[in-house]
This record gives structure tokens, C-alpha cells and sequence, in this order.
């Protein structure tokens, strides 16, 4: 990664994020136990540790696209607190948050024991916030959430792949030209498939769009979701492709009868809307449609940083939809 392009880099930046979080420190009555280090640098964010005689917190900062980042984990830290990292200060001008450690990452509990048992208390809590907020949509709209909303996927998906120049036609692990032309044929479809799944009336909410174990946290037995940056007002079923994924990834397993499992654990909560059999053929459907929706964020992130940083991630974008044009036949 290029060290020149990135604000987070620049040396005036840098001073002055670290004289708000001494600023703020000052305010809470806390004092540093030792320097400040920026462990965690990427074109959508940063992170900063800040190690305090009262314990490590964290400063993270989100770039302008995902600015909702920080008003959204604010508005529900106080919504729900036990379930959101505990914040210290927030600064929704710059797009800042300076909070306490959130404990210890799902995933090192999960390879450490080689079993999915702790979805089990993860799974609830999280359904619990989507049914809760699908009562605020209108408000976490206004806070800037992405607007993912079943209705306006189909233009969305439309000029996606009208930049075919993102699509990276015919590079190693990317769409072929015969699947491009397949993607291209498929817009009419791809309504059809949101009318099909707005259908059901599961109501939209909140979907955190990089569900997995390791933006997952637990913390004196508690759980604690962290890293709301790609959230989106959608279908709440979206969350699966990236939970799905990040399981097999710690179990070691594609397509792992683990992932299947905590998916079943997930769609147990949503019974009151329909049977199991047909949930399980829900979301089939919706997940097909979440490739998009990843894809769309991939190329929100992509469009808004520097050129020279762009190879690195500009896969993402056609390697979602490839996932979309062949799983999604006959959904």
C-alpha cells in the first residue's frame, strides 16, 4: 500500500486527531499510560490505540463516504448500550470516535475451540436490533445510513454494471466476457427478483454489511458489534453473505455445514413471518440479491479513494457479481 496518499498519513492529520484525543481524555478525566499507535491504516478508515492508566481505548475514523459510521454507533450506543463499544467522545463533523476496548474478537474464541457454539449468543441479540430498528428506518435514513432499500436496488444495479471498465472483464478471478453479457441480460430479472423478495414483507432495517467474527466482540460475557461503516436501511437477510463467509473462513471450509447451522440458528428468530422450508428458500433469494448490494458498496468505497490504492481492492466489485450471475440461476 502507497504510504503518500492516504490522509490519515499526512503528518498534519495525524497531529491533529491525536490533540483531539489528548482533548478528550482531558474531559474524562483519563491519562495516557503510553504513546499512541496507528495499528490499523485502510483507504475507509483508520484506528488508532490510545493506552490509558484506566485501560486501552480506541479512535477510529471513518473517510466521508462511510461518515454515517460515526452517528449511527453513536445514536445506538445510546439506544442500546450493552451491545455497541463503550463511546468516549464524538466528533460527527470530522467523522471521529474515541471509545473503550471492546473486549476480545469472536473469532479467536471460534478457531481457538473449532466449534460455531458462541452464534449462539450472538444471533438473538443482533435479530432483536434488526426488528427494533426496522421502526426506524426513517430516522437512521437521516442520520445517512445507505439507502439499500429493495425499491431502489434495480437502478442502482443498473449503473453498477454500466461502468464496465469496473468489471475487469477477463482478469484472473474476475467476470469473463460471457458473464458480463449474461449480467448485462439480467436487469430485468434482478427486478423481478427485488419484487419477490420485497413480497415476503419482512420489514427492511438496519444491515450491518461486514457481519463476521471478527467485527464481533466479547467482553466480560457480553456481546459487542463494532464496525458499522457499511451499514445499510435493507433487507435484513443481506447479512448472511458476509456471516456465511466469515464462518467458513474460520472454520477452514467452504460451504461448511457450520455456516448452514448458524444460518438455521438466524432464520429460527424470523419464524413468525414464514416456515423454516420457505425461510430457508427466502434466503436463497435474498442472498443472491446481497451480492449485489456487497458489490454496490465495494464500488462506492472504490470510487472515492486515491487511484494508486484502487488494484488492491477493485476486485471485489466483479468477483461479488460473479457470484451473483451463476448462483443466482433460478432463484
Amino acid at each position: 500500500m502507497s504510504n503518500s496518499v492516504l490522509l490519515w498519513q499526512q503528518p498534519a492529520w495525524q497531529a491533529e486527531a491525536k490533540a483531539w484525543i489528548r482533548s478528550m481524555l482531558s474531559k474524562n478525566n483519563l491519562q495516557l499510560a503510553s504513546g499512541i499507535e496507528q495499528p490499523h491504516i485502510r483507504p475507509w478508515s483508520t484506528v488508532l490505540t490510545v493506552p490509558t492508566k484506566d485501560g486501552l481505548l480506541y479512535f477510529k475514523a471513518s473517510a466521508s463516504v462511510f461518515a454515517h459510521e460515526t452517528a449511527l454507533t453513536d445514536y445506538l450506543s445510546r439506544y442500546r448500550p450493552e451491545i455497541i463499544p463503550e463511546l468516549l467522545a464524538v466528533d460527527l463533523k470530522r467523522h471521529w470516535m474515541l471509545m473503550r476496548d471492546a473486549g476480545t474478537p469472536l473469532r479467536q474464541f471460534i478457531r481457538a475451540e473449532k466449534t460455531v457454539a458462541r452464534w449462539k449468543d450472538v444471533l438473538p441479540l443482533y435479530v432483536d436490533l434488526q426488528k427494533e430498528m426496522a421502526e426506524r428506518t426513517t430516522h437512521l435514513l437521516a442520520l445517512g445510513v445507505m439507502d439499500r432499500r429493495l425499491a431502489k436496488l434495480p437502478e442502482m444495479f443498473e449503473n453498477l454494471i454500466a461502468d464496465e471498465s469496473a468489471m475487469l472483464l477477463d482478469q484472473e478471478e474476475s467476470l469473463t466476457s460471457e458473464e458480463f453479457s449474461r449480467l448485462k441480460k439480467s436487469v430485468p430479472d434482478f427486478v423481478r427478483m427485488c419484487e419477490k423478495l420485497a413480497s415476503y414483507r419482512i420489514s427492511e432495517t438496519i444491515h450491518h454489511d461486514d457481519f463476521h467474527d471478527a467485527n464481533i466482540f466479547v467482553q466480560d460475557g457480553k456481546i459487542i458489534f463494532t464496525d458499522w461503516g457499511e451499514s445499510a436501511v435493507t433487507h435484513p437477510f443481506f447479512t448472511l453473505v458476509v456471516m456465511m463467509r466469515g464462518i467458513d473462513n474460520s472454520i477452514g471450509m467452504d460451504f461448511s455445514p457450520e455456516s448452514e447451522q448458524v444460518r438455521d440458528t438466524y432464520l429460527g428468530y424470523w419464524t413468525s413471518y414464514a416456515s423454516m422450508e420457505e425461510l430457508r428458500s427466502i434466503v436463497k433469494l435474498a442472498q443472491s440479491i446481497g451480492y449485489v448490494n456487497r458489490a454496490l458498496t465495494w464500488k462506492l468505497s472504490l470510487d472515492n479513494m486515491p487511484e494508486e490504492l484502487k488494484p488492491e481492492y477493485a476486485i471485489a466489485i466483479p468477483s461479488y457479481l460473479k457470484d451473483f450471475i451463476n448462483e443466482s440461476v433460478g432463484t
